[in-house]
């Protein structure tokens, strides 16, 4: 080989090198990383005739030195209703509230950066009608460009917001089960909005006495907690979109969005190997240690139409560091707690429990799963022990 030759060589190299070193700053750069927060809502007016919800929500920019932009924003609204939506109109409103921002009458969004410090902006669902009672829930969707180094990339917020509140009053309905009397809550549709423990505050203290359980499902918790993602939000890589096919096809990480939905959380290696050590176990007659091993989430994740509308159209992760909610309720209220997964196959299994209630006697009440899988909306169940006549309670 020649002079030429090994020059051409060199010169090869050194580009390789300067390409491989541009696609590592590139995966390391953060991009369009904007975030919407969910914010704060208030129904502000409450006729008969029309409401007016009023959002307060913030645009972050989380790439610290990187300037991304906010081009175009626009706002659609779903209602859900226990009747037909014929003579209700909505109309939305997105006002700027940043620094030196100057809304406009005619509604125009103008183009915006946002840098270091969070921009607020303000938006208004008006809606009208003949009788808004029977509205339900409010679905919005915050739809907006994010503009940047990665380009022009759209992206949603969703949000939702209940329209109906029930009465402690209206949970009456007392059950029988094994030691215990149980009685499914009523609340409003749970969500983002919520706190766990003002939740049994408002709907679970008034029906209470000294010695009863509360238990919230662990679904609702998640909700609660803001952990649920719209399948637009889930990009599936290649071991999703492989291993998916491999699962039972009742599974919840039987579609590419619900096992990517896992692999964000734990990581790609770790599914891998649970799902190659859990194939074998399976082949030699020991079933479910993928999801041993792939960790807890593996079987709390809920897939599309796993749950109540809207959240039917979302994938619902399980609910983060329930132990400490048992705790903080049980410290703020008096009342034992319990988070808990239940369905209709008599399977109960409990994330979370006061110290004081035994796992036997909550399996034993709650067998008959008296929450429902249904559109229920009794996500929360009261437990009342009943002392089996010389025996002592099994609660304690």
């Amino acid at each position: 080989m020649g002079i030429l030759g090994s020059i051409a060589i060199a010169v090869i190299g050194v580009i390789l090198l300067l390409l491989l070193a541009l696609e590592v700053q590139y995966r390391r750069r953060p991009g369009n990383k904007l975030e919407l927060t969910a914010g704060n809502w208030q129904l502000e007016v409450y006729e008969p005739q029309r409401y007016l919800l009023v959002g307060e929500l913030e645009f972050r920019n989380l790439t610290q030195r990187l300037e991304v932009m906010v081009p175009e924003i626009w706002v659609e609204v779903k209602l859900l209703s226990i009747a037909s939506l014929n003579g209700i109109t909505t109309s939305t409103q997105v006002i700027p509230r940043y620094k030196n921002a100057e809304p406009r009458a005619d509604g125009y969004w103008e183009g915006h950066i946002v840098k270091r410090d969070p921009s607020p902006i303000e938006i208004h669902v008006e809606m009208q009608g003949q009788d808004l009672s029977t509205l339900r829930v409010a679905w919005i969707r915050v739809h907006f460009f994010s503009y940047g180094p990665q380009g022009r990339l759209p992206r949603v917020r969703h949000v939702i917001v209940p329209l109906t509140f029930p009465s402690p009053e209206d949970s009456k309905s007392w059950r029988p089960a094994t030691n215990a009397d149980v009685l499914p809550i009523r609340t409003h549709l749970l969500t983002h909005l919520d706190n766990p423990l003002a939740v049994v505050q408002r709907y679970v203290v008034p029906n209470a006495q000294p010695g009863d359980i509360v238990t919230i499902g662990e679904t609702p918790l998640a909700v609660m907690q803001g952990r649920f993602r719209h399948p637009s939000d889930v990009k599936p890589g290649w071991v999703a979109r492989r291993l998916c096919y491999l699962f039972l096809p009742t599974s919840s990480l039987a579609t590419a969005c619900g096992l990517q939905t896992l692999i964000d959380l734990v990581g790609s290696a770790r599914v891998l190997v649970a799902f190659a050590v859990g194939a074998i176990a399976k082949v030699l007659g020991k079933p479910g240690v993928f999801y041993q091993l792939a960790g807890e989430q593996a079987r709390l994740i809920d897939d599309v139409t796993g749950t109540i509308p809207p959240y039917d159209q979302f994938i619902v992760l399980g609910p983060e560091n329930p132990q400490q909610v048992v705790d903080q309720i049980k410290r703020e209220t008096g009342l034992s707690a319990a988070i808990v997964d239940v369905n209709d196959l008599r399977a109960v299994k409990i994330l979370a429990a006061s110290s004081d209630v035994t796992t036997a006697f909550l399996k034993q009440a709650l067998i008959k799963n008296p929450a429902g899988n249904a559109s229920e909306q009794t996500p929360v169940v009261l437990i009342r022990p009943v002392k089996a006549p010389g025996k002592p309670s099994i609660a304690v």
